[in-house]
C-alpha cells in the first residue's frame, strides 16, 4: 500500500465540512473494511500536508487521515445529505 498521502476531491471536501458544521453521527467506513460510528468534530492539517477528519465516538475522539475514508454515511434524520463515496475520489 502506497502510504504517502492523497488528497480527496475538493468537491467532497465540502460534505465533511457540513457534516462538521451539524455535529452530524455518521457511520464511516475505512478503505481497509473496518466501519465505526462516530460524531463528525473538525477537520485538519498536518505540517505534512495530510488533511485529518477528527471525530468523536464512545471511544473518545479520532483523527482518521481523510485519504482513508471510504465512504460517509449520516445518521442523522434530515440530514442534508445521504451516502457520500469519498474513496478513490482525489483532486
Amino acid at each position: 500500500m502506497n502510504d504517502s498521502y492523497q488528497p480527496i476531491a475538493c468537491d467532497l471536501y465540502d460534505y465533511l465540512e457540513i457534516a462538521c458544521l451539524h455535529h452530524y453521527h455518521l457511520r464511516i467506513e475505512l478503505t481497509d473494511g473496518s466501519e465505526l460510528q462516530a460524531e463528525a468534530v473538525t477537520t485538519e492539517i498536518n505540517a505534512s500536508k495530510e488533511e485529518f477528519f477528527v471525530v468523536r465516538s464512545a471511544t473518545g475522539e479520532q483523527r482518521l487521515r481523510m485519504d482513508r475514508l471510504l465512504a460517509i454515511t449520516p445518521l442523522d434524520t434530515g440530514a442534508s445529505f445521504g451516502r457520500v463515496l469519498l474513496g478513490n475520489a482525489r483532486c
